[in-house]
């Protein structure tokens, strides 16, 4: 099975495909899609859509997974997010992908085995889970990136115990 992994944003959206064998989690692909920030939103989301829609072809993920959002201050910054994210959940429905959800906590909890784990732990987690030799560059990828193994072992357990 192949998931993406998604990390909504507008300036920067985190992506990472995984491929999942019997044994372990490979990494195919992950980074960051970037936005200008001196463009219009309009043309931000376009480029977030158009660039994902790419990534959804060329690597053909059969899993989409998506972190819910959560904030309880900056407003003005998960509206944006918000957007963002709509955008990737239409290229998922566009391309006939099934989304998963997860919350922070899930993710956090699924990679790191606790919920409130530093973005330092996530990462230590994710570069070790994954065998990666050096760790993303941006926290938008590692949480990308570990949006993806939470689907992952979610899958796993929810085979094994039949639920």
């Amino acid at each position: 099975m192949r998931i993406i992994g998604i990390d909504p944003g507008l300036a920067r959206m985190g992506f990472g495909v995984v491929q999942m064998t019997p044994k372990q989690l490979v990494p195919i692909k992950y980074g960051c899609i970037q936005t200008d920030l001196n463009l219009s939103v309009s043309s931000r989301l376009k480029r977030v859509y158009e660039n994902l829609q790419e990534i959804l072809e060329i690597h053909q993920p059969s899993h989409f997974a998506i972190e819910k959002l959560f904030f309880n201050k900056n407003t003005r910054t998960a509206l944006s997010v918000g957007e963002a994210r709509g955008v990737a959940l239409l290229a998922a429905s566009v391309a006939g992908l099934c989304v998963f959800e997860y919350t922070p906590l899930q993710v956090k909890m699924s990679v790191a085995g606790y919920g409130k784990a530093t973005k330092k732990q996530v990462c230590y987690m994710v570069k070790a889970i994954l065998q990666l030799n050096t760790s993303p560059n941006l926290d938008d990828t590692t949480d990308a990136l570990a949006v993806a193994i939470c689907h992952a072992q979610n899958t796993i357990s929810k085979k094994l115990t039949g639920i």
